[in-house]
């Protein structure tokens, strides 16, 4: 990637993360390796064809796929689950469990609390272009996301503890932490181990953002056609713990609703899998023998505020404009009972939950109460959303909530990535409600509330929060946590600046939803649906 582009994006890229690509070239092509195509869709290869076992996988995300596949930057739910096949990691984590086991790494290191880990790769590991891993190639990727000129989501994940990788031998790396960090080697998931020989290239990360994906996992990408569909098949060299099973998988990227169901379900229907079920959709699938089956995580409908438009900046409007959120009826009629009210920002199934101190029950009288309060009167509200399907159905309750207590508010939803353009642009807004879910990178809070909150952050920055005195003042508490080698007392400490971000209301969760996924257990055996977006089949085939 470019230096002027890396000081574009900031960190975490969000440019890089959620922006579409939309149309590119022809990618470099490597020996072996399918092209990234952006043509129409009519001339797309579908990846369909085979019988019996050789038949093809094909699953429906729904989410886009035109968002950043480069493993360091991406937080887009297509590209996240589908890396999770391409690539592979010294440590992999179990999708549902999340306990690491080795990957590329032949062993999880004994002791989690040194301050030395030390790994020997797998032997016989090769990249997809019949390359071999090497330490070389770990150390080329934890060095990209430990420099300080380049600007990455995984940096956010790693640079508070870990203070570098350095090669050992051919075969064999040694990782030297700042002070003691269990936590970190189940993060070390997020560390897709990448061919420096492919993406040490001039150009290359501007070319894994856009779809070019080259590793040594599992499956091998052979094309990938934005808004459209990526297709893969099994890596014949591959030699690691969990084995294709299916010859090769077409992934359909189909955001709506409708179509996304028509498309597993009755007997022609064109897949096999599908994420991101709505739930009226539920009896109908099941009765026509679909499994149907979610999971409750972390996976969210926030707010988040312009606090320098006002008047967002007032922490009492932010708080009656949550006080104002009829929840449960959100829950009931939008979730059909497959959803929570947040409680805190953490949800009730994290190991660090706690209830926060400040917890926004409907109470209209005290929205209004607030607003009067903050002097304010007669406020108009656009709601800048992003279309996720699931969304837009819990918008006309916020709506109505906020039309109820004197503030009259319009919906504006659109596509994900024309909403965080905008911001990206640095275009004024008022409140944005959109999707989330941190468990796409792992269950520890410390992670978690380091991706939403921290002084470099870009979530802080669409916020326009950082330099807030309650905010540095977060800020330091958060790194004190992080750094704390007590357990138990650093789950306290988490909790204390979880009830202060409560407080703030800056960037927060209204509900927690549960994610389904919908199969045919008449083809497949061994999936599991997980609690955040798109699917993992390393353990799944055909039944």
């Amino acid at each position: 990637m470019r230096d002027d582009v890396i000081r574009d994006v900031a960190a975490p890229g969000r440019r890089a993360l959620l922006r579409g690509v939309g149309g590119f070239g022809v990618a470099a092509a490597l020996p072996g390796l399918g092209a990234c195509s952006a043509g129409p869709q009519s001339t797309n290869d579908t990846g369909n064809g085979g019988s019996g076992k050789e038949r093809t996988l094909t699953a429906v995300i729904g989410y886009g796929n035109d968002g950043s596949w480069d493993p360091t930057q991406t937080a887009s739910a297509f590209s996240m689950a589908a890396n999770n096949h391409v690539y592979e990691r010294l440590l992999d984590t179990d999708p549902i469990t999340r306990v690491p086991y080795p990957a590329l790494g032949t062993e999880v290191p004994k002791d989690p609390g040194a301050t030395t880990w030390r790994f020997r790769l797998r032997p016989g590991a090769t990249f997809h272009d019949g390359k071999p891993v090497t330490a070389d190639d770990v150390v080329f990727v934890f060095d990209r996301i430990l420099d300080p000129k380049t600007q990455t989501l995984a940096k956010g994940f790693f640079e508070s503890w870990l203070q570098g990788v350095r090669k050992t031998g051919g075969d064999s790396v040694e990782l030297v932490l700042k002070f003691p960090f269990p936590d970190g080697l189940s993060r070390l998931t997020l560390a897709k181990i990448m061919p420096k020989h492919v993406f040490g290239r001039p150009g290359a990360w501007d070319d894994a953002i856009k779809g070019l994906a080259v590793g040594s996992g599992p499956y091998r990408q052979t094309a990938h056609h934005p808004k459209s569909n990526t297709t893969f098949e099994a890596f014949d060299a591959y030699n690691g713990p969990r084995r294709p099973a299916f010859r090769k998988m077409n992934w359909l990227t189909i955001v709506d609703a409708a179509p996304r169901v028509a498309k597993i379900s009755g007997t022609d229907a064109g897949a096999q899998i599908a994420d991101n079920i709505p739930y009226a959709n539920i009896g109908r699938l099941e009765q026509g023998g679909l499994k149907v089956a979610g999971g409750a995580g972390m996976n969210n409908l926030f707010l988040m505020f312009d606090t320098r438009h006002k008047p967002f900046d007032d922490i009492r409007v932010r708080q009656a404009l949550h006080y104002a959120i009829d929840k449960e009826k959100m829950v009931e009629v939008a979730l059909k009972g497959h959803g929570r009210a947040a409680s805190s920002f953490l949800d009730q199934g994290n190991p660090s939950y706690r209830r926060a101190r400040t917890v926004y029950d409907y109470d209209p009288d005290r929205a209004k109460a607030l607003l009067k309060a903050a002097g304010v009167t007669d406020l108009s509200i656009n709601i800048l959303a992003v279309n996720v399907s699931w969304i837009v159905d819990c918008l006309p309750t916020i709506k109505a909530s906020w039309d109820a207590i004197g503030v009259r508010t319009t919906l504006a939803p659109q596509e994900t990535t024309a909403v965080f353009t905008k911001m990206d642009q640095r275009q004024d807004y008022q409140v944005v409600a959109a999707a989330s879910d941190p468990n796409q990178f792992g269950l520890d809070a410390d992670l978690i509330m380091h991706y939403n909150y921290g002084p470099q952050n870009l979530w802080m920055r669409y916020t326009r929060w950082a330099d807030h005195p309650v905010a540095r003042q977060l800020f330091k508490d958060m790194d004190r946590a992080t750094r704390e080698p007590d357990p138990g007392r650093k789950k306290a400490m988490v909790q204390d600046y979880i009830d202060v971000v409560a407080e703030q209301a800056v960037l927060y969760p209204v509900v927690h939803n549960e994610l389904m996924t919908a199969w045919d257990p008449r083809l497949l055996t061994g999936i599991r649906a997980q609690p955040y977006p798109g699917i993992n089949v390393l353990q799944a085939a055909w039944a």
